[in-house]
């Protein structure tokens, strides 16, 4: 006798909570620093990785090229969200010792370290994190952050150093299942930051602004979930319950560009992913995604991203 399966009623209702909630760290790496001053350091890119940066004794400053230097008193977290390059300073103008991962450390394991230098200054005492971001709904919100986000630490609560005393305690001993919880205490630390960003954002158009909106979030949503269904202009209209044409002249407002055109680049947002270090093969990828053939698909990624998905396999890049 065949049973109806119901929905799992776990599925999240509101676009911008299931996009943070596909958000996802696969690996960090945290250190201390306690610097007299003046000191400087520069943090080299890390590709597809967020950068923080917690202030808890003294003041530093973070500076990302082509943005505004931002300063951080205890308590304040900086999140530098796309993999770039950028200095740590004491105060601005100070000469850099050199790149943080080539200083002399004092390794607690093999994810933590402590970073001292003695100097004839005040006392700067920082926490500071490289983590790893896996998944094309990650890149996709991180894609929408600023070069810096700065959290004010006296609007944060404590929530910023309760997380963090939580992951020093994990990454200080070895224990079983201590990566696993050091990486999820990670993810909360990323999508708390991205969520103080957002409530301070007043943005109507798009991706964002999409999300937001009661009608064009629900049908975004869907294609975020289910990016291979055979989706057409009325199939998303269907799902946020207007008309077609209402439909495409919204979304195309809102969002910049036209309904189809932007579900093809969330497939080779995924696709991008799943070829990634030969994940998955381009038939694979290309079934997945709706293609009815390999060459189709082929041709719809080279078209996106710029080069054929087997060079993609061979020396994976995300798609822009």
């Amino acid at each position: 006798m065949s049973q109806l399966v119901a929905d799992p009623p776990w599925t999240p209702a509101d676009p911008v909570g299931e996009a943070l909630h596909h958000l996802r760290v696969t690996g960090v790496f945290y250190c201390r620093t306690e610097a007299d001053g003046p000191w400087a350091v520069d943090m080299p890119a890390f590709g597809d990785c967020v950068s923080f940066h917690v202030v808890t004794t003294g003041e530093a400053w973070v500076e990302v090229a082509g943005a505004a230097p931002v300063r951080l008193v205890p308590g304040d977290l900086a999140l530098v969200p796309h993999g770039r390059g950028h200095l740590l300073r004491s105060a601005p103008g100070v000469p850099s010792l050199g790149r943080v991962d080539q200083l002399p450390q004092e390794y607690l394991s093999e994810h933590y370290s402590v970073l001292r230098h003695t100097g004839a200054g005040a006392r700067t005492e920082l926490i500071c994190g490289v983590l790893s971001v896996d998944g094309s709904a990650s890149r996709l919100l991180l894609d929408l952050l600023p070069s810096v986000v700065h959290v004010d630490g006296a609007t944060a609560g404590s929530w910023v150093a309760h997380t963090l005393a939580l992951m020093a305690s994990e990454l200080a001993s070895v224990r079983p299942g201590g990566e696993a919880v050091t990486t999820r205490l990670a993810d909360i630390l990323v999508i708390q930051s991205i969520r103080a960003w957002l409530d301070a954002q007043q943005v109507a158009t798009g991706w964002l602004g999409a999300l937001r909106d009661p009608q064009l979030g629900t049908a975004i949503a869907a294609v975020h979930r289910t990016p291979g269904r055979p989706w057409t202009v009325a199939t998303m209209a269907h799902e946020a319950a207007m008309s077609r044409s209402a439909f495409s002249a919204r979304f195309t407002e809102v969002v910049g560009e036209p309904a189809m055109q932007y579900v093809t680049r969330i497939r080779m947002h995924v696709a991008a992913d799943r070829l990634g270090y030969g994940r998955a093969t381009v038939r694979e990828v290309a079934s997945e995604l709706g293609y009815d053939s390999e060459a189709s698909f082929s041709r719809a990624y080279k078209r996106e991203v710029g080069i054929s998905p087997g060079r993609a396999r061979r020396s994976p890049i995300t798609a822009g």
